[in-house]
């Protein structure tokens, strides 16, 4: 698969090639999931005929393999800093905690809420969780609250207002969120004085710099690395600045699109005492995009959404009970892959349907079940009230606790 993939990557990058990138994407992608058997997904006859359709499954197996695999590429537990936006279930959170993991960014009052609880259910009191989202108003108070009630953890929130330190509780540290170049949240690298303000009001309070490029999306491993490094300089740039007035015990870079480039990045290995950590989420449950863009992590699908073929109303079209709804839409065609049907596309869905072109292959009867894997698995898992968790022999049922948001403090 990995001599694939540099074949086509070379293909994409060669002059005058008139093949496009997201085609010759899609076709590596294809080829290391069409290996993907559906025996090693299908749940026993007895769930089925219980289990209404659209239904979220997680594979616990899975999810526990793509876990060990992310520390090995971190070298690790502690260079990992998870972003639990894409998991949100108490017992995949468990599942973390118990293979090691400590460092956690989050983006909502109920993740961090359900992870803080899970940590004290497990017997951790260390629990280090960043909530990565500009936190204004009473939503500030009440994470002070939820950090109160885990006195052993270290709580922190982002900022990027010299004048917003002292509106933020004491009892939280502060990151500086800097701009990578998305230009959605953080302070902009030309204004380091600012930087610098917010670290000095904070003090003993300084936990770090969180730096989210998730804007690196370049054609081929070499532009996006090459992209990633510039990025990674110049924060360093930054750090070496700053360093006269303040230390920088820590910087947090790197979702799932650019954390391998982070990581083989020599400098960040180097700067001790600093420590370096990415901040993948999605690689818990891996989806097909993570697979499109990069497909030398071989992680495994963990996360499904499990369908029903409600009709067939073409010779060359099936449709599935699996629309918007309950499997994202927001990032493009095709939203889903089928697991055991390679030659079914699917095409743009509607709220409550999924259709398929059958290119090639059998065309599903009606009834037939379906295995889909997300193109983009985290807004997926928020939709899901409830996941059927299947730990080899073992389906239970759990809520999808962290999902949503709060409405009234």
């Amino acid at each position: 698969m990995k001599e694939t993939a540099r074949l086509i990557e070379y293909l994409a990058s060669s002059e005058g090639s008139q093949i496009p990138h997201f085609l010759l994407r899609i076709q590596c992608m294809q080829t290391r999931f069409e290996r993907i058997r559906t025996d090693d997904y299908r749940l026993p006859a007895e769930c089925t005929r219980r289990l209404f359709s659209p239904a979220l499954l997680v594979y616990l197996d899975r999810v526990r393999e793509n876990i060990r695999r992310t520390i090995a590429l971190a070298g690790d537990a502690d260079r990992w800093r998870p972003h639990i936006k894409t998991t949100k279930i108490p017992r995949v959170y468990a599942e973390m905690i118990r293979a090691g993991v400590r460092h956690y960014k989050c983006a909502t009052l109920r993740e961090a809420e359900t992870l803080l609880q899970v940590a004290r259910e497990e017997g951790i009191e260390d629990v280090d969780l960043l909530f990565a989202h500009p936190l204004i108003g009473p939503a500030l108070d009440r994470l002070a609250d939820l950090a109160a009630a885990s006195p052993g953890a270290s709580v922190s929130v982002l900022c990027e207002d010299p004048e917003a330190v002292e509106t933020i509780d004491p009892s939280l540290g502060l990151f500086v969120d800097i701009d990578p170049g998305m230009h959605r949240t953080g302070v902009d690298p030309e204004h380091p004085e600012r930087i610098r303000a917010i670290a000095e009001k904070a003090g003993s309070r300084f936990r770090g710099l969180h730096y989210y490029d998730g804007h690196i999306h370049g054609t081929t491993a070499a532009a996006r690395r090459e992209q990633a490094h510039r990025g990674y300089h110049r924060l360093l740039e930054i750090v070496e600045a700053l360093s006269s007035h303040a230390d920088v015990p820590e910087i947090v870079t790197s979702g799932t699109p650019a954390f391998p480039y982070a990581l083989d990045f020599e400098p960040f290995r180097t700067i001790v005492p600093i420590v370096h950590r990415v901040s993948p989420g999605t690689v818990v449950f891996h989806d097909l995009r993570s697979e499109q863009q990069l497909e030398d992590l071989d992680l495994v699908p963990a996360a499904l959404v499990f369908a029903r073929v409600v009709s067939r109303p073409l010779p060359d079209r099936v449709t599935a009970d699996a629309g918007s709804k309950s499997i994202a839409a927001e990032a493009g065609d095709p939203c889903a892959f089928a697991i055991g049907y390679p030659g079914l596309e699917a095409l743009t869905p509607s709220e409550e349907h999924l259709p398929f072109s059958v290119r090639s292959g059998p065309r599903p009867e009606r009834g037939q079940h379906l295995y889909l894997v997300p193109r983009h698995v985290c807004p997926t898992v928020n939709l899901a009230e409830q996941a059927l968790l299947v730990d080899g022999d073992d389906v239970t049922v759990s809520p999808v606790r962290a999902r949503a948001h709060e409405l009234l403090s």
